[in-house]
């Protein structure tokens, strides 16, 4: 009876199918290890939660907020963003607090992208990514990136035979899923790239802090010329292990900020208060909260890589993120991710995301989070091994 044409046009939700398999055993009594979602499970740090105890009890802080952020916490932004980078921000006209990274770049996208307009996005991707230019009625355009892949090749190739010229890239790294790292000699290239083509560039840096080995994730804003042609996102559901509270911010481009600035003035009040005075002193330090958790994830991360290579499937540990993009063994890949993340549940009792939920270039592997610890991790090894 009734048809939504904005609906139609998103794809049918991949991961649907498996997380529905892994409800029917869980009520059949079945224990089924959930590396899935990538849904952060340790504590948010005590002193941010007291701040939002305290803050909370204040009844002037039940109010309607400011929907850019309270001027503090646009400042509080500002002065991470100056210690971490050394990147100048604006507070009142280059920084804009949101309800985590996801809402502030659906937004973002639904302000500046017109039906028509073209979008580049990579392939596999986190879905926000090329679900919100659909949801404008954007027209996207998939990049596939993978290791046998020169990612500037394939957009050198997107751009040259996409007309009307593309108005936006949608980049995020460290990547989820795929892991991908980047140096600052990348953002160098994608500055240029987007300069010469008059085109906006919204990097997701949700994983700015989750990185190991060493390494340490570069900032598009620290490259010269970044804020006349792009944004940046920022989520504290990773770092600050604070993913329900729904926290995040964009920095970049005034130009851009305005304009997520005037949509959001539409659609909410902001977020509510304590949660942004907790945020306030979460981004205001100490910071050693966020080594702890970092190592948390590290000591994960090496527990099911590890257990994995011993039981004869290898993957590269990670550099950043909470996840390990693992490529399917040979003699399962032609099931295709879907059918082998259903047949890890039904025999292993491990739940993994199917690269397919990230895009058609996903499907040859499939996606870890490490959201358990190190025990129920070596579970989970047991029962892949009785597959493989």
């Amino acid at each position: 009876m009734f048809e939504f044409a904005r609906m139609s046009r998103l794809p049918p939700y991949v991961f649907a199918e498996v997380n529905a398999l892994k409800m029917e055993l869980r009520h059949k009594g079945e224990d089924i290890i959930d590396l899935g979602m990538g849904n952060p499970d340790i504590p948010t740090p005590k002193h941010i939660v007291n701040k939002l105890v305290e803050a909370a009890k204040k009844g002037h802080n039940h109010r309607y907020s400011a929907s850019a952020g309270i001027p503090k916490l646009r400042l509080a932004i500002s002065n991470w963003y100056k210690r971490k980078y050394n990147v100048d921000i604006d507070p009142d006209e280059e920084a804009i607090a949101t309800m985590g990274a996801k809402e502030g770049l659906a937004h973002l996208i639904l302000a500046t992208i017109s039906p028509g307009d073209v979008v580049f996005a990579p392939n596999p991707t986190y879905p926000i990514h090329p679900y919100s230019v659909i949801i404008a009625g954007g027209d996207l355009r998939s990049i596939p990136i993978a290791p046998d892949r020169d990612f500037f090749d394939d957009l050198t190739t997107a751009a040259k035979q996409t007309w009307p010229k593309a108005k936006m890239l949608i980049i995020s790294y460290p990547h989820n899923p795929t892991t991908a790292v980047v140096d600052k000699g990348f953002f160098k290239k994608i500055v240029k790239f987007c300069k010469e083509r008059d085109m906006i560039v919204v990097h997701d840096l949700a994983y700015a802090d989750l990185v190991f080995d060493g390494y340490e994730a570069p900032s598009l804003l620290q490259i010269p010329g970044a804020k006349n042609i792009g944004v940046e996102f920022y989520s504290m559901s990773k770092s600050y292990s604070m993913p329900g509270w729904r926290v995040g911010f964009c920095v970049g481009n005034k130009k851009i900020i305005s304009a997520l600035k005037r949509i959001k003035s539409y659609l909410d009040y902001g977020m509510f208060q304590p949660i942004q005075i907790a945020a306030i002193i979460a981004l205001n330090g100490p910071d050693e909260c966020v080594k702890e958790i970092v190592e948390i994830y590290r000591q994960r991360r090496d527990a099911l890589c590890d257990g994995l290579d011993r039981v004869g499937w290898h993957i590269e540990k990670p550099k950043g993120t909470m996840f390990v993009w693992g490529r399917i063994p040979e003699q399962y890949r032609k099931m295709g991710s879907v059918e082998f993340s259903k047949m890890l549940i039904k025999k292993a009792k491990v739940a993994v995301s199917p690269g397919r939920g990230f895009g058609e270039y996903g499907d040859e592997y499939v996606r870890f989070a490490l959201v358990e610890n190190p025990q129920r991790t070596r579970q989970a090894i047991r029962g892949i091994k009785q597959v493989l």
